[in-house]
């Protein structure tokens, strides 16, 4: 009897291993039949994820007998979900076409993102990136539908830096470190740097991106010089399955206007977007003490792009153009023509981009991107101006290829940043022509279902600068369905310029040109460590994300005297540190959504054996939101952020301040309408402080670390006909 019952366990664990089997398929757009390359396949009972190849293919092994669930998800496509029972009657691979859907219907953790040059998303990526897309992206155009600057500001550990009191000129810091040490691209490509960079974040609007992805802490080695502090990708809208066609139009209490639209559609094998906007403000003094808060300014945008699709070969030619008067300073003068003070900025910015993709075979690919960029920009005073040209070029060429447990990148680029003075006086011209090329490596492996390793190495060459070899690694681990935890660093570089937020603050007047032989590139060392948790706490969604962070600059360039009155950038005997952490966490409750987040951010400078607190940096701040959505129907939110003091560069201390505001937006099917009341407790620094010295007729400003244009009210329409 006992030989009977081991033959038919035998037997029952021999059927038992037969059924162990795999599951191998093939993801496609059902649109076009193309592989979808990317897209997060889970296996739902066992809670395991697979990201689709190249050629957009999976597999999953030891599949025990009975019905699993696989839910498959990709950006820009409607959710999949299929049961299958197992063993299956053909084990040949499995296709499933997906069909292309709405972008503001994705799951947060489903974003592809693409600034870790990889196309994986959220939850499958090593190096801790965020995304700002969907909803969220939508939201904030409703406050400041003109720029970018309070979609970037009011995310844990960025800080928008005002650099003038009357022109509203700003860049942005994260951790803690000058704008300059933040690389801004546009689908991947460098196009705001420099001076340049000056006017950036005030001349991006948000209508045609479909996400903004912030990488925080040392990329250099993704991207070259400049991504000490980390970088933001701006990546805009292609044609969908879908035509789109949209307007907004919004009015502000302060005299602003802006108009814009977006048009996107595919026509078979060919597709086409188009943005085009007009941004007007009038000078707008709520202090009431003669100096406008926001300056006069006129602003027209416009920007095509043609997109190419064949069945291994794809591409995409691009054209933008922008145009800008701003004149801020004594309200005299900009209403009536009087004498005064004022700072007057004129720019034109001109920028041609193509790509070029094309597909060796299922799991290959080489991909070359382009650009060029022409930004005139001048600055007049009543005494003074300064008019150059910038012009700008990138080249890239990349070979992809995709194992069936890693994904190799590797590349090469070549980056040109010329600026030619125009109608200099004397012989201190600032002049450049700077010449870096660059070779890199990064290589994504999947260890296991647990842990996901990303390294990367880069070597820039710097005409006059020589060369720096940048390492970066990022690690992932899944400790549970609910816990992942990320821990990565590199090094990073930046090349010495004469535009940054010190030089730019007063309009680098008296400010001489760099001298290569006594000035190095900036050199730095950074990591970062973060921990993610997920749960339902009952009928509450709850997610926790804690990171840490440490970055040390080495030889930074500070502004000294000079003989004869003149300023010059020298690298300082020290470095700078930033270390601290970021707290964000969210609770979604039915209709109720909350957000959270803390930053700590401790920044000084050690130059000569002295210590000190680095300036225009909060320690303390807090960022909450609350939202209450009825979907398609009904939005409200309220806001509330706090700073706290900051050293300024006088030696004094600004005061600690709050900020809160409210919006609403009432949507209907193919249009709505939205408010927004920003600041409406009024925190502006002319209030408890002051903004300058001396007379309304010669000022001398002093560090902006607060608002000074207070209380503004902002509302419109938003019109989507397709």
């Amino acid at each position: 009897m006992q030989k009977i019952l081991l033959i038919i366990w035998l037997l029952a664990g021999s059927m038992t291993l037969n059924a162990q089997t795999k599951f191998e398929g093939e993801i496609k757009n059902g649109a076009d039949s193309s592989v979808l390359a990317g897209a997060t396949v889970r296996w739902v009972e066992k809670n395991i994820s697979k990201i689709t190849d190249s050629s957009g293919r999976f597999q999953f092994e030891n599949i025990p007998a009975g019905k699993h669930t696989f839910e498959i998800t990709y950006a820009g496509f409607d959710a999949y979900k299929t049961t299958l029972d197992f063993p299956l009657s053909d084990n040949s691979i499995q296709r499933i076409f997906m069909e292309p859907g709405s972008e503001e219907d994705e799951d947060e953790d489903e974003v592809v993102v693409t600034a870790t040059r990889t196309s994986r998303t959220i939850a499958n990526t090593p190096t801790r990136i965020e995304v700002i897309s969907g909803e969220e992206l939508a939201e904030k155009g409703n406050m400041k539908p003109g720029d970018i600057r309070m979609l970037l500001s009011e995310t844990t550990g960025i800080q928008t830096q005002q650099t003038s009191a009357t022109s509203y000129n700003a860049g942005i810091r994260i951790q803690g470190l000058d704008g300059r040490y933040t690389q801004i691209l546009k689908d991947g490509i460098p196009l705001y740097a420099g001076f340049a960079g000056g006017l950036s974040i005030l001349q991006i609007a948000p209508l045609d991106l479909r996400q903004v992805e912030v990488v925080k802490g040392s990329s250099s080695t993704l991207y070259g010089g400049g991504a000490i502090a980390g970088l933001v990708n701006l990546v805009s809208k292609t044609p969908g399955a879908k035509r789109e066609l949209s307007f907004i139009a919004n009015a502000t209490s302060a005299a602003g206007l802006d108009l814009s639209g977006f048009y996107s559609e595919r026509y078979g094998k060919a597709g086409l977007t188009v943005y085009a906007a007009r941004n007007s403000t009038r000078a707008y003094d709520p202090a009431d003490i003669g100096l406008s808060a926001i300056p006069k300014s006129e602003r027209y945008t416009i920007n095509p792009r043609l997109f190419l699709y064949g069945k291994n070969t794809s591409g995409d030619i691009g054209l933008s153009y922008i145009t800008e008067t701003r004149t801020g300073g004594d309200m005299n003068f900009i209403k009536n023509g009087t004498t005064g003070y004022f700072e007057r900025n004129n720019s034109d910015r001109i920028t041609a981009n193509g790509t070029l993709k094309h597909r060796l075979d299922e799991k290959t690919f080489i991909q070359f991107k382009t650009s060029y960029s022409i930004f005139e920009r001048e600055i007049s005073m009543a005494s003074y101006s300064f008019d150059a040209k910038q012009q700008l070029s990138f080249s890239e060429l990349t070979f992809n290829k995709s194992l069936s447990k890693s994904e190799w990148i590797a590349g090469v680029n070549f980056l040109s940043d010329d600026l030619t003075e125009l109608n200099a006086i004397g012989t201190d011209v600032r002049d450049y022509h700077n010449n870096t090329y660059s070779v890199f490596a990064q290589n994504t492996w999947t260890v296991s279902d647990r842990f996901t390793l990303e390294s990367g190495l880069r070597g820039d060459y710097v005409k006059d600068y020589g060369f720096e070899v940048l390492p970066r690694v990022s690690g992932m681990f899944r400790i549970s369905p609910k816990v992942t935890t990320r821990l990565g660093g590199g090094s990073g570089y930046k090349t010495p310029t004469v535009f940054t937020e010190e030089s730019e603050r007063i309009q680098f007047r008296n400010v001489r040109q760099l001298n290569s032989r006594i000035v190095n590139n900036e050199r730095s060392l950074g990591g970062n460590w973060d921990v993610n948790y997920r749960t339902n706490l009952g009928p509450v969604n709850f997610s926790f994300n804690h990171l840490f962070y440490y970055t040390r600059l080495n030889d930074p360039l500070v502004l000294m005297n000079a003989d004869q009155g003149a300023l010059e950038f020298r690298n300082a005997e020290g470095h700078i540190d930033t270390r601290g952490m970021e707290t964000n966490i969210r609770l979604i409750y039915g209709d109720f959504k909350l957000f959270v987040g803390y930053t700590y951010t401790d920044a000084q400078n050690h130059f000569n054996g002295v210590v000190a607190a680095l300036p225009l940096t909060a320690k303390h701040r807090l960022n909450n939101v609350l939202m209450y959505e009825i979907e398609d129907k009904l939005k409200l939110g309220f806001e509330a952020y706090y700073f706290s003091k900051q050293q300024l560069s006088d030696g004094a201390t600004g005061r600690s301040y709050w900020i809160m505001g409210f919006m609403a937006e009432k949507l209907w099917e193919k249009f709505s309408v939205f408010i927004n009341f920003e600041n409406f407790t009024d925190s502006r620094q002319t209030r408890f402080d002051t903004i300058y010295t001396g007379s309304v007729a010669s000022p001398v400003f002093r560090d902006i670390y607060a608002p000074v244009d207070g209380f503004v009210i902002n509302g419109g329409l938003k019109l989507r006909l397709y």
